[in-house]
């Protein structure tokens, strides 16, 4: 899907229909690893770019994370259509380095497509800011996990499945007198590890609800400080490799976002993304990730 990715990119970048000229700096929020529009780790009810009604407009990202022990690389682009439809596209490849080397697995990489699509349903995040109205979406994203040679054991014996789809749905809330922007987003998934190592597993095949959160604070019009919580489902953490060797936690990250104008916004955090094969690397893993997203 890697040139699927780059083609839709390099298509928004020459479409001369896109326009931002409609929303607050940030209020279109910044693309997440999966690359819908909201905070690093969770989609928002928001539409990427800053168009609006009667207008279309474009986003492209790329996003590094890294904790002590692996690293994430992501990279995408979304499109959405007169503040209302939004469909993105992203890949993400999870370094593994040698932490799998005593399972003969030594620099392994899993990597994910992501095809995602968001509609928002009622409420302005902006208009009805001074209302208790939240902004709602609904959305959806279909994965595919590409495992390498970790495929045979994880789609074997552990039971998970190549493929799997996200729906979620999202509530944004702007208090824009005072700078505050809360989001509360419920997905129903099987994925592990986000879908990077795949989807269900033989404890387990169905949905789980799991929620996520984002609290921002605008310090100025173009600078923005958070936090956000993602659950996960843990569905490996009773597998044949033993109680826990599996074990998934759910992620944090405390952000700054900037956006020096309406082309270019930056975000860098610390994230927590807990224990990653616990057996293998037990500690936690935390790090930090640094994005750059680029809107038409």
């Amino acid at each position: 899907m890697r040139r699927p990715v780059v083609l839709l990119a390099a298509a928004l970048l020459g479409t001369s229909a896109l326009a931002q000229s409609g929303k607050l700096l940030l209020t279109g929020g910044v693309s997440s690893i999966d690359g819908a529009a909201g905070g690093g780790l969770t989609p928002w009810a928001v539409t990427g770019s800053y168009a609006t009604a009667g207008e279309v407009g474009a986003t492209a990202f790329v996003t590094r994370a890294k904790t002590g022990n692996y690293g994430l690389l992501t990279y995408g682009a979304a499109i959405a259509f007169h503040d209302r439809i939004e469909v993105s596209l992203a890949r993400q490849d999870f370094d593994t380095e040698s932490n799998l080397a005593p399972l003969g697995l030594d620099g392994l990489h899993l990597k994910q497509d992501i095809l995602g699509v968001k509609v928002r349903l009622i409420g302005d995040a902006v208009l009805d800011s001074d209302t208790l109205m939240p902004q709602i979406a609904i959305g959806l994203e279909h994965k595919k996990t590409h495992a390498g040679n970790l495929g045979p054991t994880l789609f074997g014996p552990l039971g998970a499945r190549d493929s799997g789809t996200d729906f979620y749905a999202s509530a944004t809330k702007l208090f824009l007198a005072d700078g505050v922007l809360v989001n509360l987003t419920l997905r129903a998934t099987k994925a592990n590890q986000n879908g990077l190592l795949g989807f269900g597993g033989a404890q387990g095949k169905g949905y789980r609800l799991q929620p996520e959160f984002s609290l921002a604070k605008l310090l100025a019009k173009n600078l923005a400080i958070g936090f956000e919580f993602r659950a996960k489902p843990d569905n490996l953490n009773q597998s044949v490799l033993g109680a826990g060797a599996l074990k998934e936690d759910d992620w944090k990250d405390i952000f700054i976002a900037w956006a020096p104008n309406k082309h270019v916004s930056l975000t860098a955090a610390w994230v927590d993304l807990g224990r990653i094969a616990p057996a293998v690397q037990p500690k936690r893993q935390t790090g930090s990730y640094l994005s750059a997203q680029f809107a038409l």
